[in-house]
């Protein structure tokens, strides 16, 4: 059976591709910020394993794989679809803001990755790192933010070229502004209205994210950029 191990399964992207890996029988071993998220998660997606781990704490990670017990020997893919944002200009953001959002969007990850790279080896699996477009372009009031995503970058790339010897198939996927919580969230900070309409449906990601994993093993996508549509 495939497993997969993910972030951010509680809402957004993350929600809807732990929705299609799981309707399609895929095994699922789904990382909780705490005991709530977690009833919620395995209420949401019976047989799951799920993993307390706060990645704001990345020191927590390997402690909770190490005691969780019920994680397979053998992980076929790792997708990192978590992130937090935080927006503004280098000359107002507080400190809080950028170690935040750097655990959380990039210490993290590295973290949760190195834990569970020996089980990725021995299914020659896949990391898969939602980044975003900001891990491309930095715009203004985006600093901490794009930052953390252009960190996520570089650790992909890196990560890709060391663990190609061990068969790991490493992916970055750079969605434009999608339909999510979060993105409501940005609009709130950027004080514009929402109008989801406006924007990427996260099912066009998640399908973007399913090509990659499903991509057979004589190729690799390395880099995929989803953007949104013309507007008819």
């Amino acid at each position: 059976m495939t497993t997969h191990v993910i972030t951010g399964a509680g809402s957004g992207i993350g929600a809807l591709l732990a929705t299609r890996l799981h309707e399609r029988g895929d095994r699922l071993v789904l990382i909780a910020r705490d005991g709530d998220r977690a009833a919620d998660l395995s209420a949401r997606f019976p047989g799951t394993v799920v993993v307390v781990a706060d990645l704001l704490h990345p020191d927590t990670i390997a402690p909770a794989l190490a005691t969780a017990g019920n994680v397979p020997a053998e992980v076929d893919s790792v997708i990192h679809a978590a992130g937090i944002v935080e927006l503004g200009h280098v000359a107002d953001l507080p400190l809080a803001a950028w170690m935040t959002q750097l655990a959380v969007n990039l210490v993290a990850p590295a973290e949760l990755t190195r834990a569970l790279l020996p089980r990725v080896r021995a299914a020659r699996g896949q990391i898969v790192f939602v980044n975003s477009g900001a891990g491309l372009t930095a715009h203004a009031a985006w600093a901490a933010y794009a930052a953390s995503k252009h960190g996520l970058k570089a650790l992909a790339d890196a990560l890709r070229a060391e663990e190609a010897l061990h068969g790991v198939r490493v992916t970055s996927v750079y969605p434009g502004r999608t339909a999510t919580p979060m993105q409501a969230t940005v609009h709130q900070q950027e004080g514009t209205d929402y109008d989801p309409a406006r924007w990427i449906d996260p099912a066009s990601v998640v399908t973007a994210i399913l090509t990659a994993l499903d991509l057979p093993r004589d190729a690799v996508i390395t880099d995929l950029s989803v953007r949104p549509g013309p507007r008819v």
